[in-house]
C-alpha cells in the first residue's frame, strides 16, 4: 500500500504546487491552426473556444512563437484558476481576455491596438482539470502607411505604401478609392506597390484599399482612412456682392485641426492689392475651423482677390478668394426729369464671360407682404430688360422706383444691385386723373357759389340805401333844379347893376 499512497502524495502535491499552470504530463488536445489577418493600428482577436463540461478550475496561458513554430516561445498572457494574471510587460495593457467569456469557453485573446512586430504564431494552452486543450492561430499584420505623417494638407505629395508580414512573393498591388480601381495619371501613379498623389486635394480624402496578391494565391487586403486637410468649397471661390452692401469672404476648413491633435491655429486675411486687413488667432482651449473675413460696406475700389492663410502646426496652408462688386451707373446723376432719356449701365468686376444680365422693376409691395421673388412689368418704350444696360427712352411717372440688375452664370444667380429711381415732380403729377377732375369740378363749384353770394351781397345793399316815401322823392328831384335857377338870376342882375 505505501508505493501507492506515494504515487496519490505525489500528484496532489504537484497538482496543489502547480495550480494555474499547464501540466506537462496531462493528456493534450490541439484544434486544427488558424489565420487571422489584422491592420497596425486597429484592433485583433484571436479565437479560441473549447467546451468547459467539467467547469473546474480553468487556467489559461498564450504564448508566441514569432514568425514560425521553431522560434523560442514566449509567454503573452496568462491567467491562473485563481483569476491571476500575468502579462508580458512589451504587450501590457494590449493583450486582455474577457473573464465572462472564460467561464463559457471562450479563450480568445484580444490585442489592441495592433502593432507590426505582432504578427507570429500564437498557441494557447487551456487546462481544465487533468485535461489540457490548445488553440493555434497565426497573426498576419498588413500595413497601410502615409508619407509625409499626418497631417497631410493639399497639393503637398503624398505616397501610400501597403506590405504584410506574409512570406510568399508579393505579384501585384491593386489601390482602391472608395471602392474605385484606381488609374494610373498624371497626377496619380503606383511604384513597387506604393502610390503617389503629386497633388493632393480634399476631394482625395476617404477610404483608401490595398489588394495584395502573393505567388501561393494568397490575397490580402487593407482600409486606410485618409484624411486631408485643407479647405471646403470650390477651388477658386467668387463672391458677388452689391455696392454698398456688406460681403463675407468664407475660409473653412476641411476637418478640425483637433482631429489631428493640434489646438494652436491662426489665420491671416490679406488684399493681394493692398496690405493685411485682419488677423485671427486660436488658443489651446478653443476648436473652430471657419475664419470668414467680414467686410462691413464694399465698393468697386474692394474687389479683387484675398488670400485667407492658415497656419496649423509647422504647416501653412491658403485659399484665394475673389470679391466681385455689382455696380449701376446711371447717365444722368441726381432726380430725372420726366420725359429725359435714361440708360442704366449694370456692371461687374472679374468679368468671366459666361455671366449674362437681366433688370426686373421691383412692385412697391408693403414690407410685411413683400414676396421673396421679385416680379417684372415689361413697359412699353423699354427695349429690352436682358442685358447689362437698361434704356428708357421717355421717362414718365410709371418708372419711379426700384430697379434691379441681376447677374446669372451656368450655377444660377450669382448676385444682384438695386438702384431708386426717383423723378421730379412725382408727388404732384401722381394723382390720379380722376381724382384730378374731381378737384377741378370742386374748384368751378365753389367759384359758382361765391359769385352767386356777392351777387346777392349787393342786391341787399342797394335796397337798404332806399327811402321809405317814394313820392317826395320825386318832389325834391324838381324843386332843387328851381332853386338853382332863381339864384342864377339874380347873379345876372347884380352883374348888370354894377
Amino acid at each position: 500500500m505505501q508505493p501507492v499512497s506515494l504515487v496519490l502524495f505525489l500528484t496532489f502535491t504537484l497538482l496543489a504546487f502547480n495550480a494555474g499552470y499547464i501540466l506537462p504530463g496531462a493528456v493534450e488536445r490541439r484544434s486544427r491552426e488558424k489565420k487571422v489577418w489584422a491592420r497596425a493600428g486597429s484592433s485583433a482577436v484571436l479565437p479560441c473556444h473549447l467546451s468547459t463540461r467539467r467547469m473546474l478550475k480553468t487556467s489559461v496561458l498564450w504564448k508566441r512563437y514569432g514568425a514560425s513554430s521553431y522560434q523560442e516561445p514566449h509567454i503573452v498572457l496568462e491567467v491562473g484558476s485563481s483569476g491571476l494574471r500575468k502579462t508580458a510587460l512589451p504587450m501590457r495593457p494590449r493583450v486582455s481576455v474577457q473573464d465572462a467569456a472564460l467561464r463559457s469557453g471562450d479563450f480568445s485573446l484580444r490585442i489592441e491596438p495592433v502593432r507590426g512586430e505582432d504578427a507570429g504564431l500564437y498557441e494557447a494552452r487551456v487546462a481544465d482539470g487533468a485535461e489540457v486543450r490548445s488553440c493555434r492561430v497565426e497573426l498576419g499584420i498588413v500595413a497601410v502607411t502615409v508619407s509625409p505623417p499626418s497631417p497631410v494638407v493639399e497639393n503637398e505629395p503624398l505616397m501610400l505604401s501597403c506590405n504584410s508580414s506574409h512570406q510568399a512573393s508579393l505579384l501585384e498591388t491593386c489601390w482602391f478609392h472608395k471602392r474605385h480601381q484606381v488609374p494610373t495619371s498624371r497626377t496619380c501613379y503606383s511604384l513597387h506597390g506604393a502610390l503617389s498623389i503629386l497633388r493632393p486635394t480634399v476631394s482625395d480624402s476617404g477610404s483608401w484599399s490595398c489588394q495584395l496578391r502573393y505567388s501561393d494565391n494568397e490575397i490580402i487586403s487593407a482600409t486606410y482612412d485618409l484624411q486631408i486637410l485643407g479647405f471646403d468649397g470650390p477651388t477658386n471661390p467668387v463672391v458677388y456682392a452689391a455696392a454698398g452692401s456688406a460681403a463675407d469672404l468664407p475660409c473653412t476648413l476641411s476637418y478640425l485641426p483637433s482631429a489631428f491633435g493640434i489646438n494652436a491655429v491662426t489665420a491671416r486675411w490679406s488684399h493681394l492689392t493692398g496690405g493685411p486687413l485682419q488677423d485671427w488667432g486660436i488658443s489651446k482651449n478653443l476648436s473652430s475651423k471657419s475664419f470668414p473675413l467680414h467686410l462691413p460696406v464694399v465698393g468697386p475700389g474692394d474687389a479683387g482677390q484675398y488670400r485667407c492663410a492658415v497656419s496649423v502646426g509647422s504647416k501653412t496652408i491658403s485659399r484665394d478668394v475673389t470679391l466681385a462688386v455689382v455696380t449701376v451707373t446711371p447717365s444722368i446723376q441726381g432726380p430725372v426729369s420726366e420725359g429725359s432719356r435714361l440708360l442704366l449701365i449694370c456692371s461687374l468686376t472679374h468679368l468671366r464671360g459666361y455671366e449674362h444680365f437681366q433688370w426686373k422693376h421691383l412692385d412697391s409691395v408693403p414690407a410685411k407682404r413683400k414676396l421673396p421673388v421679385a416680379t417684372s412689368r415689361h413697359r412699353e418704350g423699354h427695349r429690352s430688360l436682358v442685358g447689362p444696360t437698361l434704356e428708357i427712352p421717355q421717362v414718365s411717372q410709371k418708372d419711379m422706383g426700384t430697379w434691379e440688375c441681376s447677374v446669372y452664370g451656368p450655377e444660377g444667380r450669382l448676385g444682384a444691385v438695386e438702384y431708386g429711381l426717383q423723378i421730379t415732380g412725382a408727388q404732384v403729377s401722381s394723382l390720379p386723373t380722376i381724382f384730378s377732375g374731381q378737384v377741378t369740378f370742386g374748384v368751378t363749384l365753389t367759384l359758382l357759389f361765391l359769385l352767386l353770394v356777392g351777387v346777392l351781397i349787393l342786391a341787399l345793399q342797394k335796397r337798404a340805401r332806399s327811402p321809405a316815401f317814394p313820392a317826395l322823392e320825386g318832389m325834391i328831384a324838381v324843386t332843387v333844379p328851381s332853386k338853382e335857377m332863381e339864384e342864377n338870376k339874380k347873379e345876372k342882375i347884380h352883374q348888370t347893376e354894377c
